[in-house]
């Protein structure tokens, strides 16, 4: 019934077992294709390294002329994302004039990794972690942990892992921060404060230059930790 977004999927499903992006997971949950589960972990060199976060993601029959709706299911104290819902808040999955065709999932989970360590404090969803992160940095840290140790998880929404060994998508690949840094971070989200600006955030255009980083070596500059 859904033969272009079936065939987009599938495709999206192939980038991501190619690529096996590192830090993160994902996998179809459903038959159709329509729904999936991710987990993503923080980029290395950044507060939210070793820290991990399960993800429900669900199509529909437009995509991809529209975007996903995505939640995560282990919340994170982040000043964009909903604490009380799980909706990650970024302007691709927002906007609609904001998203482009030539996005996909891998897009969409890159894009949400990088938002982890660079956050959007103008408009936050989540006024009390921005609040607590522009006060006292230090004590923002602590509580990302302390939630994440007594988590707030939406448990009756979490995928069930598939049995198919195939529709596991693991990430063991790294590729230049700096370019990551340039592309991806330009789209995580609608316009960083300039705290957290930096050069490298001028270049939305990551799609083809993608695959021209994929092999290189993972290393982070300093203004990426939240100090």
């Amino acid at each position: 019934m859904h033969c272009r977004t079936d065939f987009l999927l599938e495709r999206d499903f192939q980038e991501l077992k190619e690529n096996n992006f590192k830090g993160i997971t994902a996998f179809p949950v459903s038959e159709d294709l329509m729904e999936w589960g991710a987990d993503i972990e923080g980029l290395q060199n950044t507060f939210w390294h070793g820290l991990f976060f399960q993800l429900k993601i669900n199509f529909t029959s437009q995509y991809n002329f529209v975007p996903p709706v995505v939640k995560f299911l282990t919340i994170p104290f982040h000043p964009n994302v909903d604490p009380n819902t799980g909706r990650a808040c970024i302007d691709i999955l927002d906007d609609p004039d904001k998203w482009n065709t030539s996005y996909t999932l891998s897009s969409v989970l890159l894009t949400l990794q990088v938002m982890l360590s660079n956050p959007v404090l103008e408009n936050p969803v989540n006024l009390e972690a921005a609040q607590m992160l522009i006060k006292d940095e230090s004590l923002y840290k602590q509580e990302v942990r302390r939630l994440l140790n007594q988590p707030t998880q939406l448990r009756n929404n979490s995928p069930e892992f598939p049995k198919d060994p195939d529709k596991l998508i693991r990430s063991t690949k790294a590729i230049s921060f700096n370019d990551y840094y340039k592309t991806w971070s330009g789209i995580a989200t609608s316009k960083a404060t300039e705290y957290y600006r930096s050069p490298l955030l001028e270049d939305p255009n990551f799609v083809v230059e993608y695959y021209k980083w994929k092999k290189a070596e993972l290393k982070h500059p300093k203004e990426w930790n939240l100090k």
